[in-house]
């Protein structure tokens, strides 16, 4: 069982990495972290198994290193949690912290999701189906965040960024992680 210690990490074992990213800041005083953000992210796009999700988290990404990386040159973004492919697990920022992957954001009538969110990105496309091993690994990471946070919704990010946003993109099976992590119809995007 996976479980977060008092400083928002998770604790480590054989699937879980931690890598501390400078892109994040101290959430508002008093924060109610109640809303779970999935998002997708492969670098260079499409492909998989690289290290350069990592790199662009911790600001060592060698824009070099493919010329699509042109595209994000200077970008400072971070998420608390990447699953890779294989389910393997990286954690990024403390779930204590503000993390910067909504960008300009609204939930509920809320601005700047970041304060009051958790984000966790998957490694993947919008229209390339997830493995087992990732939603296996989300019901595991949803209900260790659930036992500390009072997770009320979860959201795709083209949900709080419409327009802006895609991911997790239709690929993604809403239903088969509701019915995996137990969430209830309302707390799922509609």
């Amino acid at each position: 069982m996976w479980s977060l210690d008092s400083r928002g990490w998770l604790t480590p074992s054989t699937q879980i990495t931690l890598k501390p990213s400078p892109n994040c800041d101290d959430r508002p005083p008093d924060t109610n972290i109640d809303l779970l953000v999935l998002h997708n992210i492969s670098l260079p796009p499409g492909q998989f198994n690289t290290p350069y999700v990592a790199d662009l988290f911790l600001n060592q990404l060698d824009t070099a290193a493919d010329p699509w990386f042109v595209n994000i040159v200077g970008l400072r973004v971070s998420a608390h949690f990447f699953v890779e492919r294989d389910g393997n697990t990286t954690q990024f920022v403390s779930c204590e912290q503000r993390a910067w992957h909504a960008g300009v954001s609204s939930h509920n009538a809320r601005e700047r999701c970041n304060d009051f969110s958790i984000g966790i990105e998957l490694e993947g496309t919008d229209t390339l189906a997830y493995t087992d091993q990732q939603y296996e690994t989300l019901k595991c990471l949803t209900a260790c965040l659930r036992t500390r946070y009072p997770l009320a919704a979860v959201r795709g990010h083209c949900d709080i960024a419409p327009g802006r946003k895609t991911d997790p993109g239709p690929a993604f099976d809403w239903a088969r992680y509701a019915k995996l992590a137990n969430w209830a119809a309302e707390a799922l995007p509609k």
